[in-house]
């Protein structure tokens, strides 16, 4: 197998244990098992904040919160956090809107023969960007990883 580097791994442990997770609280918020969220952006816990966070911690464990290859992956990590509730949530609460006023058209061209409309052929994808508390709960998921991550290499 390839040869990366304890950080690369315990970042993509973050985001493939976060996006796993997304199966057991879809459930819970739907009461339907679906497999579906773990291939879709969007949800909790937030996969970029897990995988960043997992990614800060180890790092900050490892060269010292002093270090400049800290304050790289803290930085790093709250502008994709930032990103993930902030920019990408909103472009998710536009599609939707979009999605329904094309939806809205769509029945009133039923209504009115006058109004030509076509219909999208695809939706938007709505579910893009994290509530804050999706944010949350991926970045203390992604501490523990990264410390996990940490206290296992010390062995």
């Amino acid at each position: 197998m390839m040869n990366m580097n304890r950080g690369v791994w315990t970042a993509l442990s973050g985001i493939g244990i976060a996006q796993g997770l997304k199966i057991f609280t879809n459930k819970k918020a739907n009461g339907v098992w679906d497999w579906r969220p773990i291939f879709q952006t969007g949800g909790m816990p937030s996969s970029h904040s897990a995988g960043v966070s997992a990614l800060a911690t180890y790092v900050a464990t490892k060269k010292g919160w002093n270090s400049t290859d800290s304050a790289l992956a803290i930085i790093f990590g709250i502008i994709v956090m930032y990103d993930a509730q902030g920019i990408r949530r909103h472009t998710g609460e536009i599609a939707k809107i979009v999605n329904d006023l094309d939806a809205n058209i769509e029945t009133l061209s039923g209504q009115m023969p006058g109004l030509f409309h076509v219909k999208q052929e695809k939706e938007l994808n709505e579910l893009l960007g994290h509530q804050p508390a999706e944010v949350l709960g991926g970045a203390l998921l992604g501490i523990v990883i990264g410390l996990f991550s940490s206290c296992l290499e010390e062995r």
